[in-house]
């Protein structure tokens, strides 16, 4: 056999082999979300629908997500699913692709209010997963006629012994402080940022300030009594009450009457996706009536879903899932960042922690 003969062989049997690993890829979507944010069950009907697998990776937190995509993630994953103050951000990066509708037929089923949010316009990028809000959670045996205000974190007045957390995002936190000042939530000027940074600093250096806790660690806390008053999301409230009622019975979610944080976790579609053609599928069947009322009757988090609305359990078409409508007034985005802005805010934040 001469040589060019073998080099011929050789060079089509890797074709073949390139082109079976191409195909085997091709039956697996990468799904990049944040921890115990999915049902099993649904990923299971995804897979026997569509003849895939679903690989899952997951973050804990906004800039661990950016930071991954930034690093090769861009081509490694099919759908991410980041906050909505992070969306413009990925965008303006080119870190995310553009939605074409016309392959997602569910997505009339999204309720109006989030078809067009301020943070993607036309939800030109986004396809909205989950909603909610961040409120305080607090000890309703030690704060029995608690005022429905950030006062019961800021001012040492209100409470000036009983042990408390304050989210660790920045963003989040520092908003807080400019409502607890009677500035909006989603304040972004330098002026209120300094305000609210000065309150972070003493705040900080109160006797009976535990630290910074985010989301699930802060309910373990409260559950255990290690802290009082804590920042959580009204999702993981709900569910971590429903699952051990008798420890969750003394404690209770409010909305802040001076503004606080509404969220959207929306569905993107990196720019380098390995399997685009399965990210479209998989977000329109997220979109879906019945699977999107069983994401959120798993997640104890509020539908953006309409259709979804017949098939959510009753837990979540009454507060703290659904907000009132006085509630809502006073929500807010936390507002997206960039530039000069976001480094000056990045510069102050760091001061609040360091001093």
């Amino acid at each position: 056999m001469s040589k060019p003969v073998i080099s011929a062989l050789t060079a089509a049997c890797c074709s073949l082999l390139l082109v079976s690993q191409a195909q085997a890829a091709d039956d697996k979507l990468y799904l990049f979300n944040w921890t115990e944010y999915m049902d099993p069950e649904i990923i299971t009907a995804f897979e026997q629908k569509y003849d895939v697998e679903v690989v899952q990776n997951y973050y804990n937190s906004l800039p661990e997500m950016f930071a991954k995509l930034n690093a090769g993630g861009a081509s490694q994953y099919d759908i991410i699913v980041p906050s909505n103050y992070y969306v413009p951000r990925l965008i303006q990066t080119g870190l995310v692709q553009k939605l074409d509708h016309s392959r997602i037929p569910n997505f009339t089923n999204v309720k109006a209010q989030f078809q067009d949010p301020s943070f993607d316009p036309g939800s030109a990028y986004s396809a909205p997963y989950q909603w909610g809000t961040t409120g305080i959670i607090y000890n309703t045996d030690t704060f029995p006629d608690a005022p429905r205000s950030w006062s019961l974190m800021f001012d040492p007045k209100v409470n000036p012994d009983y042990p408390f957390a304050i989210m660790g995002d920045g963003q989040v936190a520092m908003g807080a402080a400019c409502a607890a000042l009677g500035k909006p939530y989603d304040c972004d000027d330098l002026d209120s940022w300094r305000d609210a940074a000065k309150l972070m600093i003493e705040t900080k250096h109160r006797d009976n300030f535990s630290g910074f806790s985010d989301g699930t660690p802060a309910l373990q806390q409260l559950a255990r009594g290690v802290t009082h008053v804590g920042m959580s999301y009204n999702g993981d409230y709900l569910l971590y009450k429903s699952e051990d009622p008798e420890t969750f019975a003394h404690l209770d979610f409010m909305i802040p009457e001076e503004g606080a944080e509404m969220w959207v976790d929306s569905m993107m579609i990196p720019s380098q996706a390995p399997h685009p053609d399965l990210a479209y599928k998989f977000i329109n069947f997220i979109l879906d009536a019945k699977i999107g009322a069983q994401l959120s009757n798993y997640n104890f988090y509020a539908s953006p879903n309409a259709a979804a609305e017949p098939y959510l359990e009753e837990a979540l078409r009454q507060p703290p899932a659904q907000p009132t409508e006085e509630e809502m007034k006073v929500l807010r985005f936390t507002p997206s960042l960039e530039g000069e802005k976001l480094q000056t805010f990045q510069q102050l934040w760091s001061e609040v922690q360091a001093r």
